[in-house]
C-alpha cells in the first residue's frame, strides 16, 4: 500500500513541524506513528490530536486493557490494519487473553471471563455497528465507571474511529516487514462484520 500523501520524515520538515515532532517522541509512546505521520502537514491538527490521544491512552479511569479492547473493536470493524497491528500487541502486553484478540482479528464470537470486558465490548460494538447502544448496555457501563469513565469509554470509541478513518485514507503504510494482520472483508474490502453477544 502506497501513501496517498508525503510522509516527512524529520530531515524534510519545516521548523513548526520538527518542534512539534520532536516534542511528540518525547512523551509516553516514543514514536510518531499512524496518522500522525499524515497530520503532520497540519502542525495545529497534529498537537491537538497528540494531546487528545495521549489524554485517553494514559489520563482515564479505565483500564489498560480495557481501553485497548474497546480499540481492537474499533480496529476490527474499520478493517484498519495498522491500528490492529499496533493494538493487538499492546491489548496482549495489557494483559488480555490472546485467544480473546485472535477471536475478534477473525472476526469470531469472542468469549469473555469478566463481566466488564463484556460490557466494553458490548457498547463498542454496537456503536460501530449502529451508531448507538440500548439502555441496558450504557447502564451497565455507567453503574460500573460512573460518568467520567462512560464519557472516557465513548470518547475512545470516538477517537479510535477517527484513527481508523485517517489510516484507511491516508493509506498509510504498515511498519517495513510487517505482515497485515486482518483477513479481507469481502471481495471489495469495507467495514468488518461485529458479531452481537448471546
Amino acid at each position: 500500500m502506497n501513501p496517498r500523501l508525503s510522509l516527512p520524515g524529520p530531515a524534510e520538515m519545516s521548523p513548526e513541524q520538527l518542534d512539534l515532532y520532536e516534542r511528540i517522541i518525547a512523551g509516553p509512546t516514543r514514536s510518531m506513528v499512524g496518522p500522525q505521520r499524515a497530520n503532520i502537514h497540519s502542525p495545529p491538527l497534529a498537537e491537538a490530536w497528540w494531546k487528545l490521544g495521549d489524554t485517553l491512552r494514559h489520563g482515564t479511569v479505565l483500564p489498560k486493557a480495557l481501553l485497548e479492547l474497546a480499540i481492537i473493536i474499533v480496529g476490527r470493524r474499520w478493517n484498519s490494519q495498522l491500528e490492529f497491528l499496533v493494538h493487538a500487541a499492546a491489548a496482549i502486553k495489557a494483559g488480555l487473553d490472546p485467544d480473546l484478540v485472535e477471536a475478534i482479528r477473525t472476526g469470531a464470537r469472542p468469549a469473555f471471563p469478566t463481566a466488564e470486558m463484556r460490557e466494553v465490548y458490548e457498547l463498542t460494538q454496537q456503536v460501530q455497528t449502529a451508531g448507538q447502544a440500548d439502555d441496558s448496555t450504557y447502564q451497565a457501563v455507567l453503574a460500573r465507571w460512573g460518568e467520567r469513565g462512560t464519557v472516557e469509554l465513548v470518547a475512545v470509541i470516538g477517537f479510535y474511529t477517527m484513527v481508523c478513518i485517517a489510516l484507511n485514507l491516508h493509506c498509510i503504510p504498515l511498519p517495513a516487514g510487517a505482515t497485515p494482520p486482518l483477513p479481507p472483508v469481502g471481495e471489495a474490502g469495507g467495514l468488518a462484520p461485529l458479531p452481537s453477544l448471546p
